[in-house]
């Protein structure tokens, strides 16, 4: 394959995800046809099974990239507690702004509900809170009977519902005032007194800025 028809195949398979994430995200796996999908990238069915041998070939790579996307997975500079807030911010203006993913976490809400569940994906969402819990306890920032796996574990629980009641009630508008509450509960019973003041359940400078929250944060 040429260059050429590399570069146009992969514009094809992004416009493919496009449509993908904007018809899971609207209407949920069991509603969407590959019909959906094809109106709604603009592309033809053959085009799609070049790419995607099946409808749920499709939801897991959606699955899959909203890691990415979301910044989940990659990017972690130094692990601690400030970077697992920080993350749970990061996911949540991903949920505002980014159609795959929020398509992404509907998928894995939705395949945890079926009759064979799949627990991989909230796995690594424990996994990747659960290495930050463990960088924060090298630090001394984590009281030492804490369980880093439990913590990780209830934060990831934690986050799930409340970005499902944040969009039921607010459309996801007040999710970072809920996100922050969450960690503004949490972080007494986790980290020693004399360093919970260095953490901001608001999320850190460097990241209400990358994220536009700066202001919101100051309100």
């Amino acid at each position: 394959m040429t260059k050429a028809r590399q570069e146009r195949a992969e514009i094809t398979r992004q416009a493919i995800l496009d449509g993908a994430a904007n018809a899971f995200g609207e209407a949920g796996f069991g509603s969407t046809s590959l019909s959906d999908v094809v109106e709604k990238a603009g592309v033809t069915k053959g085009a799609l099974y070049f790419h995607f041998p099946s409808k749920e070939a499709l939801a897991r790579t959606l699955i899959d990239e909203q890691f990415a996307a979301s910044g989940l997975l990659g990017g972690v500079e130094r692990l601690g507690m400030q970077t697992a807030v920080d993350l749970t911010h990061r996911v949540a203006y991903g949920l505002r702004t980014n159609a795959r993913v929020r398509a992404g976490i509907r998928l894995v809400i939705e395949f945890g509900s079926f009759t064979d569940p799949d627990p991989s994906p909230y796995n690594r969402w424990i996994e990747t809170v659960r290495d930050c819990l463990v960088g924060a306890r090298t630090l001394g920032d984590l009281n030492p009977e804490v369980d880093v796996t439990d913590v990780a574990t209830f934060v990831v629980g934690s986050f799930t519902g409340i970005q499902l009641t944040s969009h039921v009630r607010t459309g996801r508008e007040d999710i970072h005032d809920r996100i922050t509450d969450m960690w503004s509960f949490l972080l007494p019973g986790i980290v020693p007194a004399d360093r919970v003041a260095r953490f901001d359940p608001a999320g850190s400078a460097r990241i209400r800025a990358e994220l536009g929250l700066a202001a919101a944060a100051a309100d």
